[in-house]
Order: C-alpha cells, then sequence, then structure tokens
C-alpha cells in the first residue's frame, strides 16, 4: 500500500494518536549512514570529529532509507571526553573511554564546568542545527544527549560510580550536580539548533542496576526532573531513550510524561517488557513509544529473516494498539543504536523500513 501521509503527517498523527496510513518507523542508524557519504569511505572518526560531516550522514540516511524521524545520537562518550577522560576515537569503531577522568573522591568535587559548549560536544551541536536545517521541513528532528548518571558513569566507570554511591554518596552527588549544570549549558545549545526534541538517554534506569530509591536519588528525582523541566522550558518535546533491560516505566514514562519513549527489549531475560505488555499495561496512553528489534540483528540476519521480523513486530503491536483503543502510537524501531560497524547490512536497514511500509497499517 503506497503511503498517503508524508513523515512529517505520520509522526505528528502518532504522538497525538491519530489514525495513521501506516505506522512510523525509524531503525536508529546514525554513524552507520556514514557509509552513504564520499562513495563510503567516510570513517567513524571523521563523522564523530567535523560536524559538516555528522549532519551529511543523516542527510543522506534520510534520503537512501526514508525515515520518519532523524535523532542526532553520536556516542555515549561524547560528555565524558569534553570533561577530561580519555578517548579513544578508532577510524571506524565506536569511541570509548580508555582513561577515567575522574579517579579519586577528590575528582568529584573538583569537576569544571565549562562556560560554553567546546570539543565534541561543538561538533555535536553544530551537526545538529546542520541536518535539522536540512532536515525539519521533512522528518520530526531530535538532538541526543547523555543523563548526568550516565555520563559520569563514563568519565568514571560504572562500577566505581556504584561503589561510590554507598561509600561517597556527597562526593556522587557534587558530581552529579556538576554535570547537570554542563547538561543544562547542552540543552540551551541544543535548543539553539531549533530541533523539535530532545532525546536523554538515562540508561540507568534499570532495575537490573538500581532499584526505585536508588534512582530517585541519583538522577530519576532531582537532575533529570531538572533536565526534563528546562528541556520543555526551552520549546523542545521531552523524549527518552533507554536500552537497558528492566526500564523503569512507572518513573521515565508516568513521572517524566515525554512524548516520546524509546526501548529495547531482551527476551531471555524474565520481566523484560515486550511490545506487547509495555501497550497492555498502559505506557503506550500517552507517549509514542519506539522499538524494540534487535539491533544486532542488522548484521547477523538475512535480508529475509529482517522483513519477518518486522512483519511480527508490526502484527503484534497492530494487535495490542486496537486491544488497548489506541491508534497510532508506537513507531518501529531498533531497541538501540544500529551498530554503526562497516559489517552492518545497509539492505536490512532499507528492507525493515520497506516492511513497515508493506505491513504497517491499523485497521482496528
Amino acid at each position: 500500500m503506497a503511503d498517503t501521509m508524508n513523515h512529517l503527517e505520520r509522526a505528528m498523527a502518532s504522538l497525538q494518536d491519530h489514525p495513521v496510513d501506516r505506522l512510523p518507523t525509524y531503525p536508529l542508524a546514525m554513524g552507520v549512514c556514514r557509509r552513504l557519504v564520499s562513495d563510503g569511505s567516510m570513517t567513524y572518526k571523521e563523522w564523530a570529529s567535523d560536524p559538516k560531516k555528522f549532519a551529511a550522514a543523516f542527510i543522506q540516511g534520510q534520503k537512501h532509507f526514508d525515515f520518519d524521524f532523524a535523532i542526532g545520537l553520536m556516542d555515549l562518550s561524547v560528555a565524558a571526553g569534553d570533561l577530561g577522560a580519555t578517548v579513544r576515537m578508532d577510524e571506524q569503531n565506536t569511541p570509548f573511554v580508555t582513561e577515567p577522568a575522574f579517579k579519586t573522591v577528590e575528582d568529584y568535587e573538583k569537576i569544571h564546568v565549562p562556560d560554553a559548549v567546546h570539543g565534541r560536544s561543538k561538533v555535536l551541536v553544530d551537526g545538529t542545527k546542520l541536518f535539522v536545517d536540512a532536515l525539519s521541513n521533512q522528518v520530526v528532528t531530535a538532538g541526543f544527549l547523555e543523563g548526568p548518571l550516565l555520563t559520569l558513569t563514563q568519565a568514571s566507570g560504572a562500577e566505581k560510580v556504584f561503589m561510590d554511591m554507598y561509600n561517597n554518596r556527597g562526593a556522587v552527588h557534587k558530581a552529579l550536580h556538576s554535570i547537570t549544570e554542563y547538561n543544562k549549558n547542552m540543552v540551551k545549545a541544543m535548543a539553539g539548533t531549533k530541533c523539535a526534541g530532545l532525546v536523554w538517554d538515562y540508561l540507568w534506569g534499570s532495575y537490573s542496576c538500581l532499584g526505585d530509591q536508588e534512582y530517585d536519588e541519583f538522577e530519576g528525582g532531582k537532575y533529570a526532573a531538572e533536565l526534563n523541566a528546562l528541556t520543555i522550558k526551552e520549546g523542545m518535546a521531552l523524549c527518552v531513550h533507554n536500552c537497558a533491560d528492566l526500564p523503569h516505566l512507572d518513573t521515565q514514562i508516568k513521572q517524566y510524561k515525554p512524548v516520546i519513549y524509546s526501548m529495547a527489549y531482551y527476551p531471555l531475560i524474565p520481566g523484560s517488557p515486550s511490545p506487547k505488555e509495555t501497550i497492555e499495561k498502559g505506557y503506550a496512553d500517552n507517549c509514542l513509544i519506539g522499538g524494540q528489534i534487535d539491533p544486532q540483528g542488522y548484521v547477523r540476519w538475512s535480508q529475509e529473516k529482517m522483513q519477518k521480523t518486522t512483519m511480527n513486530l508490526c502484527q503484534e503491536v497492530k494487535t495490542a494498539l486496537c486491544a488497548r483503543g489506541l491508534k497510532s502510537r508506537y513507531c518501529i524501531a531498533s531497541g538501540c543504536e544500529v551498530p554503526p560497524s562497516v559489517t552492518t547490512r545497509l539492505e536490512n536497514i532499507k528492507e525493515c523500513v520497506d516492511t513497515v511500509k508493506r505491513y504497517g497499517q491499523v485497521s482496528c
């Protein structure tokens, strides 16, 4: 069936649970889209270091794959690197921290908050503005930032931070307060790009890591609340991405009240919420849910398996939406970023999008 709505019409209708010609779709293909630029010769390091090259990948990705959204994720070491961590930048692999910025409790208390956006944070902001300028008349665009607790664990090491939550609680809070101030600078900078939304990665909102009380203390109740409020105040729609196995859905959806919530599903982990369960329990009642195809499938699966998996997800989602009395509040997507590896099969990204176009019609 041919599309009868454009991307913006479909996305806006889905956000409001209005009827759509088909479900929206956006496999989270960011860094991998660099392979569509410069005859495929652009390296990940080049893409993540140059705002023009960063934006070019999103622009070419939209032209080639025909997505319904554009979300400007770079990687999860951007803020940590700009706060002093040593980041290894391989030619074709996702950057990662090799030397932490904060090694002692005293380091937590000495975090310097830059007055202005700099380093790769500036690349991220400037690149986001470029692709927003190019694509905002076609699709819903969004910036992407790491939450304070995620940034701290990147900059110091997750194991150390979790131990310090109990042994040096006050110092951890000082660090989180400083990083939140840094994030506030980034929110204001992102608002200047005119992106429609801002996606926060609050990864550690997961019962496999923190209970409700711990998560509320170290992110949800104060730091995330401040950043969520500022995001809305600055004119951007609040969006949340959490690819954890057991996400705090009551906190991150019912309490935060995001417009879009992107999540993953781990079928081998008891309690990991499936698409059907997420809809049945009311989490899609007031929020567009995005997910939950295994990102590794874009690397490992045949095109036929990608088609079958996407078809099955469409059917599961459509059945659950209708049973819940909803019309459209779901986006067919990967549960986390499509791997930016050179081994990712670009035809699987296209197959996912094309399959949703063929089988994503909702008729309750």
